[in-house]
């Protein structure tokens, strides 16, 4: 059963931080470029950051350049985002994507960021 499970989500005050993690099962992690996409209220889906393979490859919004910085450890199947600087626009519910012969995604985790 292929399972990604973000976690790291929460409330947090401008100017803070959050990592974010999404532990990948039940498929081959280190086959599939993974990304993180988030979803504010009344908007749509949006790509953050993403990944290749083996990690030596990233790319982000030009919104979060700079600020966050994604990761994998294909060792442990898991994927992060170092999210730095925070600011209410950054609110939105956050999600990992693994894309390779299938697409995965995960239930997303929320990100808060108010004082």
């Amino acid at each position: 059963q292929v399972q990604l499970v973000e976690s790291g989500g929460g409330l947090v005050q401008p100017g803070g931080s959050l990592r974010l993690s999404c532990a990948a099962s039940g498929f081959t992690f280190s086959s599939y470029a993974m990304s993180w996409y988030r979803q504010a209220p009344g908007k749509e889906r949006e790509l953050v950051a993403s990944i290749t393979r083996a990690g030596g490859s990233t790319r982000y919004a030009d919104s979060v350049k700079g600020r966050f910085t994604i990761s994998r450890d294909n060792a442990k199947n898991t994927l992060y985002l170092q999210m730095n600087s925070l600011n209410p626009e950054n609110t939105a519910v956050y999600y990992c994507k693994g894309a390779g012969p299938y697409e995965y995604w995960g239930q997303g985790t929320q990100v808060t960021v108010s004082s």
